[in-house]
């Protein structure tokens, strides 16, 4: 297994989420339109569907670079809040990745952690508010404790996605405390929140992309529809 990922794992990700994204626009439109909008997954099928449009074009080299390149493509085309949580998370991981040409453990830890707290700061969510920093805080949680134990970046993510996926369930029965599903009260209980079911799409995208890596870092194959 790769002990570390670059830039054709951080690509071969933003393209699978694009392609996870399409798969489950109709589920993420529903369970938004029971506590909120309803837009978000026509909103980030479309901003993702931007980033491989701009991936066509536009190559990075370091998986910084492909991180700032997905924030800033997601800032621009996507509307509600989806936009500037998903932007400021890949802008945070960016930031904490550096110019660095491959990620170990520690270092994809680090920037899990890093969007994280990006999306904290531009929510202003914490756990139990029924928001996607439910499936995120779970995924950053198991994430340090792989990286603690020395598991490679596949396990490490694979983890990650485990737990965010775990967290989302988790928001069925919460009463939301953020965000338009707030407004709802106690009927927003009994619904899952489509920011946490995106956000655990986004994570297990993540750790596929990192199990299709052959040794020397790259993408094994293409990503999975």
């Amino acid at each position: 297994m790769a002990t570390e990922l670059d830039a054709g794992w951080a690509i071969d990700w933003l393209r699978r989420c694009a392609a996870v994204i399409a798969g489950h626009r109709t589920e993420l439109i529903e369970l938004d339109r029971a506590i909120g909008d309803g837009d978000h997954g026509e909103n980030l099928d479309r901003g993702f569907r931007a980033v491989t449009a701009k991936l066509d074009t536009d190559v990075p080299d370091t998986p910084g670079a492909a991180f700032k390149l997905a924030a800033m493509t997601l800032m621009s085309k996507v509307g509600g809040a989806a936009g500037p949580l998903y932007g400021t998370a890949f802008l945070r991981a960016a930031t904490a990745a550096g110019d660095a040409p491959a990620l170990d453990a520690p270092a994809l830890a680090a920037a899990l952690a890093a969007g994280r707290d990006g999306v904290v700061a531009r929510g202003k969510a914490e756990t139990g508010d029924k928001t996607m920093i439910d499936a995120w805080t779970p995924a950053v949680e198991a994430a340090a404790a792989a990286a603690d134990r020395g598991a490679t970046p596949a396990e490490l993510l694979g983890e990650a996605a485990t737990a965010a996926e775990a967290g989302a369930v988790a928001t069925d029965p919460m009463v939301a405390r953020k965000g338009r599903a707030s407004y709802l009260g106690e009927r927003s209980a009994g619904h899952r929140d489509p920011g946490a079911a995106s956000s655990a799409l986004i994570l297990r995208a993540a750790a596929e992309a990192a199990a299709a890596v052959e040794p020397g870092g790259s993408p094994a194959g293409g990503p999975s529809a």
